[in-house]
């Protein structure tokens, strides 16, 4: 594997599961071959892809039998989310930045990801703003935080520059009711977001 001693043993896990995801669920595998080439075209059929979401077939075993090495390195940390206390089921959930491989084809797998659109971010808010798509709290936010950035390359650039700080949302009272507030120095300025809105 490309970066793996760049990286702690917890970073190593969450790189190699971020890229074991957006292989099953967009077909891209973020990889070469051992001999240094790329991965183009369908990185894997369909039904490889299944058998690794599935758990028939161990995805390092896919890896190997291609003769290729993960490139944890091409991951840039983007941000880290933890859901409040109050909420029935919490998640630690790492966001990672990338240029995608410029030759391979991606593909939904038809169960996690049923559609696929190229959209800029600001569009993507814009459409949510008015109602045509639903879009998460944390997805919005970093979608304003992706919306900064003139490129995927100024996105990454952006990502590796920022410091990172976990985002611990918290619910707060004010005059006009409850508010979901976050770390002001997470990157996202001042967030008061009323509690309906999230819900």
């Amino acid at each position: 594997m490309v970066g793996w001693d760049a990286h702690d043993a917890d970073q190593r896990a969450l790189r190699i599961a971020a890229i074991r995801e957006v292989f099953e669920e967009a077909g891209i595998l973020l990889a070469a071959r051992r001999d240094g080439t790329p991965i183009g075209g369908e990185a894997c059929p369909m039904e490889v892809r299944e058998a690794v979401d599935a758990g028939r077939t161990p995805f390092l075993d896919v890896v190997r039998d291609l003769d290729a090495r993960l490139e944890l390195d091409a991951l840039t940390v983007f941000a880290r989310w933890i859901t409040p206390p109050l909420t029935p089921k919490r998640f630690d959930t790492w966001f990672y930045a990338v240029n995608a491989p410029e030759d391979q084809l991606a593909a939904c797998d038809g169960r996690e990801t049923v559609d696929a659109e190229w959209i800029a971010p600001a569009e993507a808010l814009r459409l949510a703003d008015a109602g045509e798509r639903k879009v998460i709290f944390p997805t919005r936010m970093n979608l304003q935080l992706l919306a900064e950035a003139s490129s995927a390359g100024d996105t990454v650039a952006r990502a590796q520059a920022r410091t990172l700080v976990t985002v611990l949302p918290k619910i707060e009272s004010r005059e006009s009711g409850r508010v979901l507030t976050l770390p002001p120095d997470a990157g996202y300025g001042v967030v008061e977001e009323p509690l309906e809105r999230v819900m």
